[in-house]
């Protein structure tokens, strides 16, 4: 079989009144039907919004509020068509494939019926034999009907009757801008009498008890053989399979007889293999599979390259877990990987245009933040192919759900004919595209679904225990939950005992209950909670107007409404910070409450390790740009100030500090435990310094423990005195001491201000950063075309410098640094390396982009709340207060 892409073909889209594509002319008067839209040209893959937006018919939705005026575009039928020549190459069948049509269509050639198809997430596939072997060329044509009337997030779950995203109809993140179009490959298959069809790869791995010595390694493979052409059933064919290493050198090869419409069965021993691991527990080797089918004469009639990693798969449940809780703990190659992870949504609306670049850019940032595991949520979409090959390579586990969600009004999974057939067929295409992935580790019925109010359903639900039998038929290695949440309670809360796999909050719970609600509790799992936060000035003013940008309330503008009504953090903020009337300096406040929250849930989880299987922040990213939301990297690719807390708090290696608030009292004792993280064997080495603002060292503490890298280990009780001020900030720096590289540090803020908590922050003037770009940008390991630079940050004022960090000024490079939003005291410094890669973004991203070629990045250092460097193309630095 060979595939011929057909993206790139001429595709036009032409807008009509719903049925007035299958009339063509007028009942009464006998002249054409003209559309609502004239013949335009279409990108394929991609959605019919960019489509209209490049030809004028609609302002850009993403700004202000102006996918209200789009919202005509769902309701309206579409037409994509293009021209086919035949193909040069030969075979017995030619099929047109249609990865993902979005959502209801029939398919034309010459104006014949191909057929017709529903749902988003299996082919559609026609073949096209006949036809071309009379015709030079064909019309293709693809009617796709108006958007199904489907719910947002507040519905009824059990009313559902779809398998088309749902976030797309308006959720907390996202708004009403429902996509339509073809939004995946369009491709030829041109097959030989025989071919390869489903073909599943599982592998598995004899490991020691103590997961140090690598014996052996088995690939097992089961593929189809088909006949294309009808031809004789029975003709025997030969399957030659070659493995080759992970570094593309030929391991062994396999020649064994196939009989056409039988199954081949066959397993390959590896000696000593290379072990595919998660994200920080080793490397991602992955082997190569080539299996070609060959007939009598030795002719090549199919051939399939497959790239599979090669490790051990259980589940265990957790320490002191009780014996009605689900198995929570995945354990690979023998050893136990604790979860840190995250929820990703679809990357944007219109998901069509996502180009393989923004799918590079997501996965690089999970990994460079220590992240091991994505759980793909069910309200939104099961990713393309590229995605999930990003995971197998970058040790990124994939919990994918089904598409089902929860609907605020019930929650109970549908049981509608029309939606379980559907459901049935998109879970089984899922099951058969995913299950080759060595990154996927767990199937999920869906989100949030409930049988009654807090009360996640289970497999006494027949429409999960539908889900359950096809993950044992096409998948039965992998881990089934009935749904995310799972257990006896949906929502966190202070019960003991109740808590297995939980979801929430997503919100910061204030001073101090955050703090005690979080770091008492016993949950097994934490699969999804977060804190919001605003966007930075930068993104803000792509998407606002200049009318919009002075803080308000979501409850006074109907645009910041519009971008992210549930997230309104300025009530919150000013509580914390006292009065904020400048846009930038409410972005900076609400960023730092929202990363201050966000890394205390994960390092109170992280110290219950193996207790605490693991914690999921909700979310990665976003698909629509909001003023606020509880995501840590904007819809621009931007991380947020949360992102980088975040990334400190998985740290392979991290110290961590037990509190139960923020506020301190004047002339009071304080006491917080300190948590090593990781550290493996060999005597561990903390320290504890407690600072003023001006950098003066008021306490120290040293602590040696020896480390567990299976547990949390308390190293000791930091304790000091407060010192009788009031309004003052204090901090708590730990870090290593026995480590050769540059140690690292956590740094928390602690205040005794009882009015407005971190209001001392705003005070801060005395601080000086100077920056100096140490070499010129040159070419970086990550890409061929980023970019990589290293400069030095120095504080040279009086008082401390708080969340330095740096930004790239202009829209060309998506921009990437090993450390940011740091403390820097007085006489301190710290080297800081950017990585810029230019925007290769889709859809309405890419008129944010630039040239990929052309002028060097401009980096601009920050601190909290003001402008300090930006550095100049040539390697120089400007230097301003």
């Amino acid at each position: 079989m060979r595939e011929i892409l057909l993206n790139e073909l001429n595709w036009e889209v032409k807008g009509y009144w719903p049925w007035v594509p299958l009339k063509g002319t007028s009942m009464e008067l006998g002249q054409e039907l003209m559309g609502v839209t004239d013949w335009m040209p279409a990108t394929v893959p991609g959605g019919v919004h960019h489509d209209l937006y490049r030809q004028g018919w609609i302002a850009n939705p993403y700004e202000d509020l102006n996918s209200l005026s789009c919202e005509w575009v769902e309701n309206r039928w579409w037409v994509y068509r293009m021209t086919l020549k035949r193909p040069e190459l030969k075979g017995s069948r030619v099929e047109l494939v249609f990865l993902g049509l979005d959502y209801e269509a029939a398919v034309y050639a010459d104006h014949i019926l191909l057929g017709e198809h529903k749902g988003m997430f299996d082919p559609a596939v026609y073949d096209v034999t006949e036809l071309l072997s009379v015709r030079e060329k064909l019309e293709i044509s693809v009617l796709l009907k108006q958007a199904p009337d489907e719910m947002g997030q507040i519905g009824k779950t059990s009313a559902t009757f779809t398998q088309k995203s749902r976030f797309n109809y308006k959720w907390d993140f996202s708004t009403r801008l429902v996509n339509i179009g073809i939004w995946d490959d369009v491709l030829l298959r041109i097959h030989e009498d025989y071919s390869w069809g489903e073909m599943s790869i599982t592998t598995d791995a004899e490991v020691e008890e103590d997961g140090s010595t690598q014996v052996a390694g088995c690939i097992e493979i089961q593929a189809a053989v088909s006949s294309t052409s009808g031809a004789e059933p029975a003709r025997t064919l030969t399957a030659n399979i070659t493995c080759s290493d992970p570094g593309g050198n030929p391991l062994l090869v396999q020649t064994l007889p196939v009989c056409a419409g039988a199954m081949l069965k066959t397993a390959l021993d590896i000696p000593e293999p290379e072990l595919w691991y998660p994200n920080g527990y080793g490397a991602q080797p992955l082997y190569c599979l080539e299996l070609k089918l060959l007939d009598e004469d030795g002719k090549e009639l199919d051939t399939r390259v497959i790239r599979t990693g090669i490790r051990k798969l259980d589940y265990i449940r957790n320490v002191d877990s009780p014996d009605n809780a689900l198995p929570y703990t995945v354990v690979i190659n023998g050893r136990r990987i604790y979860m840190k992870g995250v929820n990703m949504t679809p990357l944007d609306h219109l998901y069509g245009n996502i180009t393989v670049e923004q799918y590079q850019l997501m996965v690089r940032l999970m990994k460079a933040a220590h992240v091991n595991l994505v759980r793909v949520w069910g309200g939104g979409i099961i990713e393309k192919q590229v995605f999930y090959d990003l995971c197998d390579a970058n040790g990124i586990m994939v919990w994918q759900e089904f598409i089902q969600s929860s609907s605020g009004i019930d929650n109970i999974p549908s049981k509608q004919p029309e939606f379980l057939e559907l459901l049935h067929q998109s879970a089984r295409s899922a099951l058969k595209a995913k299950r080759n992935h060595v990154a996927m580790t767990i199937w999920s019925g869906g989100n949030e679904l409930m049988s009654e109010p807090n009360k996640p359903s289970d497999l006494s639900d027949s429409n999960l225990a539908m889900l359950k039998e096809l993950v044992e038929q096409y998948d039965p290695q992998r881990l089934f939950l009935p749904t995310s949440a799972s257990g006896p309670v949906e929502y966190i809360s202070e019960t003991k005992g109740q808590g297995h796999d939980v979801h929430g909050h997503w919100k910061y719970m204030g001073n101090p209950h955050h703090y005690e609600l979080y770091g008492s509790n016993d949950n097994l799992l934490h699969s999804e909670f977060g804190v919001d936060g605003l966007s930075s000035l930068k993104s803000l003013e792509k998407f606002l107007g200049a009318a919009h940008s002075q803080p308000v309330s979501m409850e006074n503008s109907a645009v910041w409404r519009h971008h992210g009504e549930w997230w309104d953090t300025l009530s919150r903020d000013e509580e914390i910070f006292g009065s904020l009337t400048d846009l930038a300096q409410f972005s900076a406040c609400s960023q730092w409450i929202q990363a201050e929250g966000i890394r205390f849930v994960l390092e109170a989880n992280r110290r219950r390790k193996f207790r605490n299987s693991g914690s999921i922040v909700w979310q990665l990213n976003e698909p629509w740009p909001n003023v606020s939301c509880t995501n840590v990297v904007d819809y621009y690719g931007e991380p947020k100030m949360a992102y980088h807390w975040m990334k400190q708090a998985f740290r392979p290696l991290h110290v961590s500090l037990d509190y139960r608030s923020l506020l301190l009292t004047p002339g009071t004792g304080f006491q917080g435990d300190v948590y090593v993280h990781g550290w493996e064997g060999e005597s561990c080495e903390a320290d504890a310094e407690v600072l003023d603002s001006a950098g003066r060292s008021l306490h120290r503490q040293h602590f040696i423990t020896q480390g567990d890298r299976d547990r949390a280990v308390c190293a000791g009780t930091l304790k000091f005195t407060v010192p009788e001020l009031e309004d003052q900030l204090y901090f708590v720096r730990l870090s290593f001491m026995n480590r050769e590289e540059e140690p690292q540090q956590n740094v928390y803020v602690f205040s005794t201000a009882r009015e407005h908590l971190y209001a001392p922050a705003l005070a801060l003037t005395g601080g000086n950063l100077q920056v100096r770009q140490e070499n010129r940008w040159l070419p970086a390991v990550t890409g061929e075309l980023s970019l990589q630079a290293c400069f030095m940050v120095a504080n040279t004022g009086s008082e401390a410098l708080l969340h330095v960090h740096a930004e790239e000024k202009g829209n060309r490079y998506w921009m990437e640094a090993d450390e940011q939003f740091l403390t820097l005291f007085p006489g301190e410094a710290r080297m800081v390396t950017v990585t810029c890669t230019p925007r290769q973004a889709g859809g309405f991203l890419a008129g944010k982009n630039h040239s990929i070629s052309g002028d060097l990045p401009v980096i601009q250092f920050k601190s909290f709340l003001a402008v300090q460097g930006t550095s100049k193309p040539d390697g120089g630095q400007e230097n301003r207060e």
